[in-house]
């Protein structure tokens, strides 16, 4: 360890300066002299075959390495612990910007779908996506946004809380049941005054169907785990009894009580 380093929670903080400094001066060669850059090579490699024996810089490195494997985190060395967390952190960027571009290019393509003449109201799913179209394009009027955008982003809610349902996240459930109550709103408003109760209550069907895959193993009771105690208490009753020492035979002869 070198004099800069100083132990943090008992470990060395290792520098790689310690992989030049840890072999002595290559000696000189007659036939080397004036060429720099072959001594500095020369020098070089012998500190990188020192440095894989035993107790080289390298060496303790790699032994650092395999011990992580069984140690926990507290017990991993520094440097290891922030290579994690950069590899960790760099991960999970790389994730979001991929996210971010698979949710709009998702977005762009829901958006191509025109919002309003692509459904003419017929059919089961015509009554329930018709008055959905028509309530999103009155409301996009109002709005500095696309009808079919707010359409595209009504259809992926539902399709990631349905899918993210029935993996059992819980937040994707919630986006779901807001989904549905939503949805069952804007059919309300939008449907014919005539078959608006009819068109909302087949909705609420539908929407219930679907909560079958979303809501897939939720139940209302209460879960219970019963754990063994750590510790078994068992009670007991101890007498401490003192048991006088047997007296000597002679020791019982009394004279007064002789008749």
């Amino acid at each position: 360890m070198s004099r800069n380093d100083k132990p943090v929670n008992g470990q060395d903080n290792p520098s790689f300066l310690d992989l030049l400094n840890q072999t002595p001066p290559a000696p000189p060669a007659p036939e080397l002299e004036g060429k720099h850059g072959t001594m500095r090579f020369a020098r070089l490699r012998a500190a990188w075959k020192a440095s894989w024996e035993e107790g080289g810089f390298l060496y303790q490195r790699w032994e650092e390495v395999f011990q992580a494997r069984h140690a926990s985190w507290h017990e991993v060395a520094n440097w290891i612990k922030a290579v994690a967390l950069f590899g960790g952190l760099s991960l999970i960027v790389l994730m979001l910007d991929a996210a971010g571009d698979i949710a709009s290019a998702t977005l762009k393509g829901l958006s191509a779908v025109p919002a309003t003449s692509a459904s003419d109201g017929s059919g089961l799913w015509g009554t329930v996506d018709h008055p959905v179209r028509v309530f999103l394009a009155d409301q996009a009027a109002h709005l500095s946004v696309a009808p079919a955008a707010l359409y595209a982003f009504w259809q992926l809610t539902g399709l990631l809380g349905l899918v993210g349902g029935f993996l059992g996240n819980a937040g994707a459930r919630i986006a779901w049941l807001l989904f549905g109550i939503g949805s069952l709103a804007m059919i309300w408003s939008a449907a014919p005054a005539g078959g608006r109760a009819a068109a909302t209550g087949l909705a609420a069907l539908m929407w219930a169907l679907a909560s079958m895959v979303a809501l897939r193993g939720l139940t209302l009771r209460p879960v219970v785990h019963n754990h063994p105690p750590q510790y078994q208490f068992n009670p007991a009753l101890h007498l401490h009894a003192t048991i006088p020492a047997p007296t000597p035979a002679g020791d019982d002869y009394d004279p007064d009580n002789v008749h």
